[in-house]
This record gives C-alpha cells, structure tokens and sequence, in this order.
C-alpha cells in the first residue's frame, strides 16, 4: 500500500478552473481529467490524505468521492463545508493530523503553516503553488503537482533537483 497526498481538486468549481488558468476546456473536462488523473496514479489498496478543497459547487461530489480510488481521507479545508466532510466515501475527516509515511514525519493542513514540529514536514494546500514554501514544507495542491496525488518520496525528489 502506498501512500498519496493531495489538496484543491475543487470538482465541480468551473470559476476556479478559468481563474487559476487550468488546461481543461470546461469544468466537466477538469473533472474528468482530475479523476483519470487520480485513478492513473493510485491504486483501489493505496490510501489519500485529501488536505481540503474537495469539490465546490458540484451536483453530486459523492459520486465523484466514489469514483476515485484508494482509502480517502480528508483533511478539512476552506471550501469543505459540512456536507462534504459527512461524505460516506471518507475513511476519516480531521482538520489537522501528524502522521508518518515513508519514514518521515509529517504535518497535514489544509493551510500552510509558519511553524510546525520540528523534524517533520508540512504538507498544505490552500495556495494553489502560488505561495513560496519554506524548508520542508510543500503544496500537494493540484495546481502544483501536475494534477495528481503525489508520495513524500516524490516530493523529496523535487526539492532535490531545485537544489
């Protein structure tokens, strides 16, 4: 089982799709290629730390929840409003959680922190790669990985070659 994080998939939310420039001709595109995306890189035994912004105006973000593969579990953002969180598709909701995956410590919020416990790494979304990160903090967003879930190790991969 591997272990995937990703944030701001905004299913369903057409104006974020032109605001924020993503490739997709219209917002049932977007939706689609989110979910071949997602399905593309996890699989049905792999688990996903969603950190928040799951879907914003979509008729029925429960079938799209159902559609993606992996054990789901969201980390409550911004756009997440009560009906979201209460998804029968989620393994757990939080609004914060430490956890460890590939060995390394991590902190998941849906906001980017200024601080966090030291040694770990703070996985965020909210900025939609838009925010400069500090040490050992990334965006999962969407926005800035390509539009699919990513792993630590991948992350890490990055922050190598930037280097």
């Amino acid at each position: 089982m591997a272990i995937f994080f990703t944030a701001d998939t905004h299913f369903g939310h057409g104006s974020l799709r032109g605001l924020l420039g993503r490739p997709f001709p219209d917002t049932r595109a977007m939706d689609e290629g989110l979910v071949e995306a997602w399905n593309e890189t996890v699989g049905p035994g792999d688990e996903v730390w969603h950190l928040g912004d799951f879907a914003v105006g979509h008729r029925d973000p429960a079938a799209v929840l159902a559609r993606l593969n992996g054990t789901k579990r969201l980390v409550a953002g911004n756009n997440d409003p009560p009906a979201i969180r209460a998804l029968a598709g989620w393994a757990e909701v939080c609004e914060f959680r430490e956890i460890e995956a590939e060995g390394q410590a991590l902190v998941l919020c849906h906001y980017p922190l200024r601080s966090w416990r030291r040694g770990a790494l703070n996985l965020h979304g909210h900025s939609h790669g838009r925010l400069k990160p500090l040490p050992r903090q990334y965006d999962v967003g969407v926005d800035a990985r390509g539009y699919r879930p990513v792993r630590v190790s991948e992350l890490r991969l990055v922050r190598a070659v930037a280097a």
